[in-house]
């Protein structure tokens, strides 16, 4: 997807979950794109202070070098003085002490500030994204948002850690040098000031392009993250395809397209230096024709001139210097708009003002009133329509019906990944819209068709909703989902470490683990959508056994297509385009609904496969 080109207005962001819809910002704002970044510095104002205060005293240390090049050279050299050299080297010696302390505290308390300041920003934003609905990621690339994290808070550390020190400094040079250009000869400091205007004209009229351009730029460096991180996550696939040529060339034109953006973008950043030193350079040339005409007429001592040479020098470094700052606050504000805009995004999920309160000694009755359901992507399309059944506690119940019929949709809603449009899904007779998420969820156990482990041990990966459990309560899991065979085999047993999506485990082996995390919180209402696809025969009769006897300890809702399945659950429900048309048991459903006949006549094989079918569940 396409990110937005600018950052909205706080509430517009709020009313607008989707990040490739927030409007334009007007150009006018520019650098005011940083200012939400600010609010992270509070904490830290000693520090700032402290920095603050360090910065002052190296510009004013640095400043104070002029006059006493004056001295050294008009009191010392000219007069002939020894002593009065003697003193003014003496005094140098001692602001360069100051100056390097100064320096010192001034680099440290910035790159820390800087670094925190980065650090709380990741911390702020993961905190925040981790709670958004899952839809959020449906529509906004994962990978995307990760670029965001990782490459616009460390562009981020860089300006506030460097950026903005160098810039500050400068800026107090360039007002202290012109101060003092004044003190020394007003006539000569009419030339630096009226190159101003000239040197600020390419800096507002570039900086524009080079904001842009910027953010551009990291646009699509975050498109060329995305890519890798899809292939590599599904390498497999790749190679197996022949993939490689194709994925080659297309990752060579995002990188090229990248390359193009940043080209431009540092086009433009090198004129507007080029251009603002030549104004300055222009403007010393003409002073120093000057200012030797005046010393030769003696209107101007030799220790005026070297001293109104250096500020001159230093007022243009710090122009200069200020004009390359400012492109890096110019992608610091991109970066700080795509890191805002993840920020302002809001949950479609709303927690309650007043949560209700489940039962502590909840029953898992589960129920579905007159439920129609629309994804936001596709209002004109419904999903699910008109959905009404209750499942009582412990009971068994199975979900069949063809590719589309809407039963994982089902399974999006008991976990509240999705709120109806009408109707109402409740637990224990409470409307899941009333109950905290986290309420909800810590009441079900959900084993998922494609297992989704982590990275790290498995236990780490069992524990995954239950941090608090013993190895006892481990045992007993693993020993319900038929894996403590092969987990006691592994090198390491539980400790043994997994690569990211079980790398290094068989499917059955990440579908057993998957079933034990889910047992392992003692659910109330235990969701299985395909949970045995993965197993083989032995394994599968294992977790049929297993099912059979949660049968009554916890309410079971299961999407399945194997007979075996299917036919211990004690009702089966029938979807057919996003309704429900049937529900019974099995040799009922055999007898009075034609769609779960002809599932049962597949399944014995009694009847050829045609288009959809193997859909069917």
């Amino acid at each position: 997807m396409k990110f937005s080109k600018q950052t909205a207005r706080l509430q517009t962001l709020c009313d607008n979950p989707r990040m490739d819809e927030i409007p334009d910002r007007p150009r006018s704002r520019r650098l005011a794109s940083l200012r939400p970044a600010l609010k992270f510095l509070r904490p830290y104002l000693p520090q700032v202070t402290l920095a603050s205060l360090a910065l002052v005293l190296t510009a004013g240390v640095t400043l104070s070098i002029g006059q006493g090049m004056r001295l050294v050279i008009d009191q010392g050299l000219t007069a002939g003085s020894a002593a009065i050299l003697e003193q003014t080297v003496g005094l140098f010696a001692l602001l360069m002490v100051v100056l390097t302390v100064g320096t010192f505290v001034r680099f440290y308390y910035v790159s820390w500030i800087g670094e925190r300041v980065s650090a709380d920003i990741r911390l702020a934003v993961f905190d925040h994204i981790i709670r958004l609905h899952p839809g959020f990621f449906e529509e906004n690339a994962p990978t995307e948002i990760q670029s965001r994290i990782t490459t616009d808070t460390t562009l981020l550390q860089t300006v506030i850690g460097s950026s903005v020190s160098i810039a500050l400094r400068n800026l107090l040079m360039f007002i202290g040098g012109i101060v003092l250009l004044f003190v020394t000869d007003a006539k000569l400091s009419l030339v630096v000031v009226a190159s101003v205007p000239f040197v600020v004209a390419p800096v507002i009229l570039f900086g524009r392009r080079v904001r842009d351009l910027s953010r551009s730029s990291q646009d699509t460096l975050a498109d060329v993250g995305s890519y890798v991180g899809e292939a590599l996550r599904h390498i497999k696939v790749v190679q197996s395809f022949n993939h490689e040529p194709v994925d080659q060339s297309i990752f060579s034109g995002r990188v090229e397209r990248a390359f193009a953006v940043a080209a431009r973008r540092i086009t433009s950043r090198a004129l507007l230096i080029a251009l603002v030193m030549l104004i300055v350079m222009s403007a010393i040339a003409t002073m120093l024709w000057i200012g030797g005409r005046d010393v030769l007429s003696g209107s101007l001592t030799p220790g005026e001139l070297a001293a109104f040479i250096f500020y001159a020098f230093m007022v243009a470094g710090s122009v200069g210097a200020i004009s390359e700052v400012y492109a890096d606050l110019q992608r610091a504000a991109g970066a700080t708009e795509r890191l805002m805009e993840l920020l302002a995004a809001r949950s479609l999920l709303a927690e309650p003002a007043t949560p209700a309160l489940l039962s502590p000694t909840g029953r898992g009755q589960l129920s579905f009133e007159d439920v129609a359901f629309v994804y936001p992507g596709r209002p004109d399309q419904r999903v699910l329509a008109d959905i009404r059944f209750t499942i009582e506690p412990g009971e068994m119940v199975a979900l069949v019906g063809p590719s589309g019929a809407g039963k994982s949709t089902l399974f999006d809603l008991v976990q509240r990944f999705h709120d109806p449009i009408e109707g109402a899904v409740r637990l224990d007779g409470v409307d899941l819209r009333t109950l905290r998420l986290a309420d909800v969820r810590a009441r079900i156990g959900y084993v998922p068709q494609e297992s989704s482990l982590f990275s790290g041990t498995i236990r780490d990966n069992l524990v995954y909703g239950r941090l608090d459990a013993s190895p006892a309560q481990l045992r007993e899991a693993l020993e319900l989902a038929g894996a403590q065979t092969f987990v006691a085999e592994l090198p390491h047993g539980l400790d043994t470490r997994i690569g990211e999506g079980g790398v290094g485990l068989s499917g059955g082996q990440k579908q057993r683990l998957a079933i034990a995390r889910a047992l392992l919180k003692k659910p109330e209402l235990l969701l299985l959508d395909e949970a045995t696809s993965a197993l083989d025969a032995e394994s599968e009769e294992h977790i049929r056994a297993t099912v059979d006897e949660l049968k009554g300890r916890c309410t079971i809702l299961v999407i399945a297509h194997r007979l075996s399945t299917v036919r211990q659950a004690d009702r089966i429900l029938v979807l057919q385009a996003g309704r429900l048309v049937a529900s019974g048991t099995h040799a009922s459903l055999v007898e009075e609904n034609e769609l779960y006949a002809r599932f049962s006549r597949i399944q014995f094989g009694r009847e050829p496969v045609t288009e959809g079918d193997h859909a069917v569940a």
